[in-house]
């Protein structure tokens, strides 16, 4: 009588009980995943609207007058390119605000700049009040 070998090989049984604990963490990390990628696109807004509002800040200091858009900053090498809103993923989103109390040129130029995102960051706040 010749010697059987053992079935090599997973029972099914086995292998829907590995492929319940995979999702089950899975269906755990996924959320913090997101939630982590979503934190890190808004700390990369804050810090590209606190570059543009700098640079806003030196062109006017330098040159005695608002920037007329923030292209002209980015012209004007005071950025290196107009950045990308990382919200809308898009550099044609921002919002340019006008300077409301300069006496020598009201409402010309460009005094402060605003995500166009919508929606409400993590902390509760819209992204368009940053």
């Amino acid at each position: 009588m010749p010697h059987e070998r053992p079935a090599r090989g997973f029972t099914l049984i086995e292998l829907l009980v590995v492929m319940a604990i995979i999702a089950t963490l899975l269906a755990l990390a996924a959320p913090r995943y997101f939630q982590h990628l979503q934190h890190g696109r808004e700390a990369v807004l804050r810090e590209n609207l606190a570059v543009m509002r700098d640079a806003i800040d030196q062109y006017h200091a330098d040159k005695g007058a608002w920037p007329p858009s923030l292209q002209a900053l980015a012209d004007a090498r005071y950025l290196r390119r107009v950045p990308v809103d990382p919200i809308t993923e898009r550099t044609d989103t921002w919002v340019e605000l006008p300077p409301v109390d300069d006496d020598d040129a009201p409402g010309l130029g460009v005094a402060d700049v605003r995500s166009g995102a919508e929606g409400v960051a993590l902390d509760g706040t819209p992204y368009g009040d940053w």
